[in-house]
């Protein structure tokens, strides 16, 4: 991250050849026969050792094994009521029994989707013969499956890295289409923060490599995605526990009020069968959301490896919802990533001329976007190399030196950097150390620095030897779009915070035109740990981004750290969420999905609540009409049966209907948590409250008209 290199170009690291998506999924899922199997799956699920994790659903099964018990014997628990009373109790156990398949369907549902994915990450593994350098270094063929942490292999092209590593020799490009779905090769190499780890199962197309093994067999990283998208380590999150302590709790309340409706309903002399009150308590209890909620928490994960990031859990991806702060690097993230060199200021009487020459000089070697666009614009300015090449000496950039540059043949050093650090060089080289010999550092130098800084780019001096020839203007470009995103997270009470090597100058700019909250100039790896703690310690929830070994401690550090997939294994281990695409603005995504889940999780249980209190008012004035209470049945509803048969019928389908919202999401919207209450009260409440009248009403009329009741 540019926060490691501050003022200074960044090092290459491997860039894609095209455009890429950031809906682009992993290894193509085969959906084929996904409901089919979730069928079968919902029937499997009917255990009752699974079903008691859920309570609410645990409740509607025992219902459904009672009311099947008084289909057999109608007076098993007192005398039967009404006519056909076997007739109607089946079909009140046939509907329970629904009721709960549904609810089972819909999880299947989605962990049909996390299974579909993990079948295909499968497919990518395979047992590959893999070149095992022995400790003679003699090289013996043995299978990938007998690798372990620490074994050195060689590996050529056209061959499977074996097993998860670090390289340690070569360079070369390599595949990694089966994990990603970028078909651009990456280049991998030793020696780069980020170009050096390679994952298991990806195909290296050019040149050879020697790695370093750096997990034991069934550990690696796809093994890894495998059991989390599958769900096989998917736990309950925080929320997710609580909501579902809130819905024991209310379901607790409805059976105290049904155990007390017997005595009131005698009283009344209107008797309530058994089966009529387990299908009221069915009817009262949150079935809805207690159906839906274990499948919106599984939608979550999945919709997150929709876009290419894989979670290590759940908790993550809620986490992602609650995040108050949002700590982003600038350099990628926030700007295109590739500072260009845009002008050449000559300082000190020297000529356009003279400093183009210098700059290029200084930036034969560099191979980086920002080296290179220094040599094309010297170039193109009309200044040539005139030293021989092969006998110079090019000295690579060094976030203790922040500068880079080239030894010439002659002895004289032609030197590119940061400001500071080129002032300092020349001292070194001048005669009496304070000043250059030729008094170079002077208010121009500086006047020339400012105006790069307040144009946002940065500002590279040149020199050779004692002598500053001017400052080389590298143009930094914000994203587009990059300053609605921001107003977005605002406006949903996300603090954004951009970190950057660059002077404090340019920050400002950058931070004024990208629209961050904050941001911190001049910034080391330490400053990362240093912000997040800062905000973790007022009580705020943090998330950040990183792909170098010494972003790991900040990552571990964040409540939510996503690595890149290029970074390092120490990155990737810290992280709880890998971005496959190395998209560093793919946090921006995540933390919206994670609002998406809590607000859909939300707005369903908002609906459930509300279907509760319709029911009750649509059921209870019914079942006391032989009291002489008729007045109350507003809605005209034929008889108890059919209001009963009619609530659990809307009741049971209304789960299966509300399937593709919990696994898409509530549309997204950037409110405020109070604007996002009032707008899940208008919708999702009124509207919780008018559709079991209306679909009660009209399952009344059908059941009534077909003689069901």
């Amino acid at each position: 991250m540019d926060s490691a290199n501050p003022d200074s170009p960044r090092p290459n690291r491997p860039q894609p050849s095209g455009p890429r998506s950031s809906r682009k999924h992993t290894p193509k899922v085969n959906t084929k026969g996904l409901y089919q199997r979730a069928i079968k799956d919902a029937f499997v699920k009917l255990n009752p050792r699974q079903m008691i994790k859920n309570p609410v659903m645990f409740l509607v099964l025992v219902g459904t094994i009672i009311t099947l018990l008084v289909t057999i014997d109608p007076n098993l628990f007192g005398a039967s009521q009404g006519q056909n009373p076997r007739r109607f109790n089946g079909l009140i156990t046939v509907i329970l029994f629904f009721t709960v398949v549904f609810a089972n369907f819909a999880e299947a549902v989605a962990e049909g989707r996390g299974k579909a994915q993990a079948d295909a990450l499968r497919s990518t593994k395979s047992d590959t013969i893999a070149r095992k350098i022995l400790p003679d270094g003699s090289i013996a063929e043995v299978s990938s499956t007998t690798l372990h942490q620490g074994d050195r292999v060689k590996v050529i092209a056209g061959d499977l890295i074996p097993a998860d590593g670090e390289v340690i020799a070569g360079v070369a490009s390599v595949d990694e289409s089966a994990i990603t779905g970028e078909s651009a090769p990456v280049l991998k190499e030793t020696g780069s923060d980020v170009a050096s780890s390679v994952t298991g199962g990806t195909r290296i197309i050019s040149d050879e490599l020697t790695i370093k093994i750096t997990s034991d067999p069934g550990k690696g990283f796809i093994d890894r995605m495998i059991a989390l998208v599958e769900g096989a380590e998917r736990s309950k999150t925080p929320n997710e526990i609580a909501l579902t302590v809130l819905l024991a709790v209310l379901t607790l309340v409805f059976v105290f009020v049904i155990v007390t409706l017997p005595a009131i309903a005698n009283y009344a002399n209107s008797p309530v069968s058994v089966a009529v009150l387990i299908a009221l308590l069915v009817a009262l209890i949150p079935t809805t959301i207690g159906g839906l909620l274990s499948a919106i928490g599984i939608a979550g994960m999945d919709r997150v490896a929709q876009f290419n990031v894989i979670a290590t859990s759940g908790r993550a991806v809620e986490a992602c919802g609650d995040i108050n702060t949002l700590v982003l690097d600038k350099t990628g993230t926030i700007t295109l990533g590739n500072r260009l060199a845009e002008e050449f200021i000559p300082v000190n009487n020297h000529s356009m001329t003279e400093i183009a020459t210098v700059a290029l000089a200084a930036s034969v070697f560099d191979d980086t976007p920002e080296g290179k666009s220094i040599v094309r614009l010297a170039e193109k300015l009309g200044a040539n190399v005139d030293f021989d090449r092969s006998k110079a000496e090019g000295i690579e950039f060094s976030a203790k030196t922040r500068m880079s540059g080239t030894n010439l043949p002659d002895g004289r050093e032609a030197r590119k950097g940061a400001v500071d650090a080129i002032k300092g060089f020349v001292r070194s080289r001048s005669v009496g150390g304070a000043h250059s010999r030729s008094g170079e550092i002077t208010p121009e130098l500086d006047t020339a620095y400012e105006r790069v800084s307040n144009l946002g780019g940065t500002p590279l001096a040149v020199a050779l030897n004692g002598n500053i020839y001017g400052i080389i203007y590298l143009k930094d470009i914000v994203k587009p779009g990059i300053k609605e995103r921001f107003d977005q997270l605002r406006r949903m009470g996300v603090r954004t915070i951009m970190l950057t090597g660059d002077n404090s100058i340019t920050a400002s700019v950058i931070a004024g035109e990208a629209g961050v909250d904050d941001f911190i100039a001049e910034a080391t790896p330490e400053d990362k740990i240093a912000v997040i703690q800062r905000e973790q310690a007022q009580g705020k929830l943090v998330a950040m981004t990183g792909d170098g070994t010494n972003d790991a401690p900040a990552l571990a550090q964040a409540n939510v750290g996503v690595a890149m997939n290029t970074g390092t294994q120490a990155a990737k281990e810290a992280a709880n969420m890998v971005d496959l695409d190395s998209d560093p603005t793919k946090l921006i995504d995540i933390v919206v999905i994670g609002k998406q889940l809590l607000i859909t999780r939300g707005a369903l249980t908002t609906f459930s609540i509300a279907n509760d209190i319709a029911k009750y008012f649509a059921i209870i004035p019914v079942i006391f009409t032989s009291a002489n209470l008729q007045s109350l049945n507003v809605m005209g509803l034929a008889s108890t049966n059919s209001v009963v048969l009619s609530a659990l019928i809307y009741n049971a389908l209304i789960i299966p209907a509300l399937i593709p919202l919990a696994l898409t999401g509530v549309k997204f919207r950037p409110l405020t948590a109070n604007q996002l209450l009032q707008r899940n009260i208008l919708i999702y409440g009124l509207g919780g409250v008018v559709a079991p009248f209306i679909a009660i009403k009209v399952i009344d009329v059908v059941i009534t008209a077909v003689g069901l009741a």
